[in-house]
């Protein structure tokens, strides 16, 4: 639920007499930017992989298939580690306030963990096995003329 404008005012307000009176507790209470943590973390992991790639086509090109596999697995780990970061990442403020309805102009997060993901209902299927949904589909092409 947002803050009126009078809350928010009033919320800048104890803000800044805070960070006047005690900048120290002020800064730790901020805390870190975990979209800076994660981003950080994510591009991190993409040099990492650069270095994957770099020691397989070594091990490829000198014929070393240790170093290849090592590669390899350098790789497939660093992608990992960055593919999970990178949906760590918290979406940004103008988005959060998109996909509230704030209608900002921005692409709301539809990412996987993002309540704003449509996703099918679940309930008996309607139009019974995949062959005969398929058939059904070839006859709907031929019927309108596609493919011709």
């Amino acid at each position: 639920m947002p803050l009126s404008d009078h809350e928010q005012r009033l919320l800048e307000q104890m803000e800044q007499a805070l960070l006047a009176e005690d900048p120290k507790f002020a800064t730790a209470m901020r805390g870190a930017d975990l979209r800076r943590r994660y981003r950080r973390r994510a591009v991190l992991a993409g040099l990492v992989f650069v270095v994957g790639v770099v020691l397989l086509m070594t091990g490829a090109v000198t014929q070393v298939i240790p170093l290849g596999v090592a590669g390899f697995v350098v790789m497939l780990g660093s992608a990992f580690y960055a593919v999970t970061s990178w949906r760590r990442v918290p979406p940004t403020d103008a988005a959060a306030a998109a996909a509230a309805g704030g209608g900002s102009g921005e692409v709301p997060d539809i990412s996987p963990g993002s309540p704003r993901r449509q996703r099918r209902p679940k309930g008996p299927r309607n139009s019974g096995s995949f062959m005969e949904r398929m058939e059904q589909r070839w006859r709907n092409r031929r019927e309108r003329g596609y493919g011709q």
